[in-house]
């Protein structure tokens, strides 16, 4: 986890990782991996000209799991942050939750606050980047993305269809809006998430 504090409250949006920003093949545990999704970085670029803080939320229980290490997804995050950056886009934190998505099965790391649904993360990310969740977006190709923005007072965007196709935690399919929280708002890219978030920006 990475992030520094601020005195002034400010907007951010809430990035999902793997499936929103960069091709979910899994578990993503090499640096060689990770593909950016197009249209990724210039959807990001774009919230970030306008004055949006760009933090990165990431459910990783592979660190549990024991298919990834720490140091590991901790490579593959500054992969994702380096070809960003090359193409204009700073990352201002990252937050990731290692837990298993059953508590019982870790009885020692579970249950957390972190994994989302939950919205632990947002309220990490808040606190230590003075973030005004208010006025914040989540954005995110899961189900759990959107419940987890609602659950910590940000509005969502949707882009279920950007990554790669993979076997969901849910019993709920993605692809059917009916199953998303209400007040989810739906994109097909991160660039039309963008157009959509820094208009609703405009009007307050």
């Amino acid at each position: 986890m990475t992030g520094n504090p601020a005195s002034v409250a400010r907007r951010a949006v809430f990035f999902d990782r793997d499936g929103t920003l960069n091709v979910d093949t899994g578990y993503v545990s090499r640096p060689s991996d990770v593909t950016l999704i197009p249209c990724a970085a210039t959807g990001a670029k774009r919230l970030s000209d306008s004055g949006f803080l760009i933090v990165i939320l990431s459910n990783q229980s592979a660190i549990a799991r024991k298919l990834a290490t720490a140091a590991q997804v901790n490579a593959v995050d500054r992969r994702l942050l380096k070809l960003l950056a090359e193409q204009g886009v700073r990352v201002h934190a990252t937050y990731r939750c290692p837990h298993l998505p059953d508590p019982a099965a870790d009885p020692v790391e579970s249950p957390c606050d972190c994994r989302k649904p939950k919205p632990g993360m947002f309220f990490r990310a808040a606190a230590d980047l003075g973030i005004d969740l208010a006025r914040s977006w989540g954005v995110g190709d899961r189900i759990r993305d959107a419940q987890a923005a609602g659950a910590a007072g940000c509005r969502a965007v949707a882009v279920p269809t950007v990554g790669a196709p993979k076997a969901t935690e849910n019993s709920q399919p993605e692809d059917d809006e009916a199953n998303w929280p209400a007040g989810t708002l739906f994109a097909r890219d991160l660039v039309e998430a963008a157009d959509i978030i820094v208009a609703h920006a405009k009007k307050t």
